[in-house]
């Protein structure tokens, strides 16, 4: 019994039985990689072949149960992300304070490993759809979702990490400073630097 005569016999009915319960395609070829990949690195466990059917199912079930909780949290994360730090336009006195977090955004971008710095830069800077940048790069869209997703909270966490932002209820940057001297911020090359101390 191996992987190879799994996928035979088995590959299409799963993906069926997937796509049942999940909307989109994409998402359905990804979790059914994801079972194979786990029936691959355990089927040397299953002892009865007579229960290897339930067996893959089993799998299956649980792999679209992972599929939505996964998703489930990337959403919750996202809407933090947009509801609370975002790439703020210029607004009339506090235009400056917009620029610099905008420059500080920029440049964390900038330091992030190349997956993730490539997905922001083509969704964020180029317009690109998600969609669009799975085709670009060669990848699923929940892969391509996932790479700006996981982009964005790390851009997030660096910036918080070493910044404190304060915005008026219509998101516009009232306050930016960093946290220290050494702040990783204040190492991006902005002309507005120089008007900002440390608290």
């Amino acid at each position: 019994m191996n992987t190879s005569d799994i996928w035979k016999d088995f590959h299409e009915a799963l993906l069926t039985f997937i796509k049942k319960r999940v909307n989109n395609k994409y998402d359905a070829e990804d979790i059914l990689q994801e079972v194979f990949r786990k029936i691959h690195s355990s089927v040397h466990l299953l002892t009865d072949e007579k229960k290897l059917r339930s067996w893959i199912y089993h799998i299956a079930r649980n792999s679209i149960t992972d599929h939505y909780r996964a998703a489930a949290k990337r959403k919750e994360a996202e809407t933090s992300f947009d509801a609370g730090l975002d790439f703020p336009e210029p607004s009339d006195e506090n235009s400056n304070f917009n620029q610099v977090v905008s420059s500080w955004l920029k440049c964390f971008i900038q330091g992030l490993e190349e997956k993730y710095r490539e997905a922001i830069m083509l969704t964020e800077f180029e317009n690109l759809t998600q969609r669009e940048l799975a085709d670009r790069l060669g990848i699923s869209v929940s892969g391509a979702k996932s790479r700006v997703q996981r982009g964005r909270e790390k851009v997030k966490e660096l910036l918080l990490e070493c910044c404190r932002i304060e915005r008026d209820r219509l998101g516009n940057v009232i306050d930016a400073q960093p946290k220290t001297n050494d702040c990783s911020c204040t190492s991006c090359e902005n002309s507005f630097f120089g008007n900002l101390r440390p608290f």
